[in-house]
């Protein structure tokens, strides 16, 4: 069973920052484009960002420009870093690498 693990998540103030990392398994990592969902209470899953094989990165277009996707080839990590935090970035946060998705990572940002 293939197993993505996220941490990093807590709680922030507003217009701080946080930094997101999942363990994703070598074999999946170095084959998959990956992504970072989201989904905030009472509110559907949504997508944040992507980043190929190739580094390639894409965003959401309410967080460009406030997160970074990032791969760590060495760690086989999938990072997300958040600045200028909002109270609307509140969510459980979710990363996914080809049809796998993991647990999920609480991030609460508040006032």
């Amino acid at each position: 069973q293939v197993r993505l693990v996220e941490s990093g998540g807590g709680s922030a103030q507003a217009g701080g920052s946080l930094k997101l990392a999942c363990a994703v398994p070598g074999n999946i990592f170095s084959s998959c484009g990956m992504s970072w969902w989201r989904q905030a209470p009472g509110k559907e899953l949504e997508y944040v960002a992507h980043i190929s094989t190739t580094g390639t990165a894409t965003y959401k277009h309410s967080v460009e420009g406030r997160c970074t996707i990032s791969r760590d080839n060495a760690k086989n990590t999938l990072n997300l870093h958040m600045t200028s935090l909002k109270t609307e970035d509140t969510a459980v946060y979710y990363c996914s690498a080809c049809e796998h998705m993991g647990q999920g990572t609480q991030v609460t940002v508040s006032l």
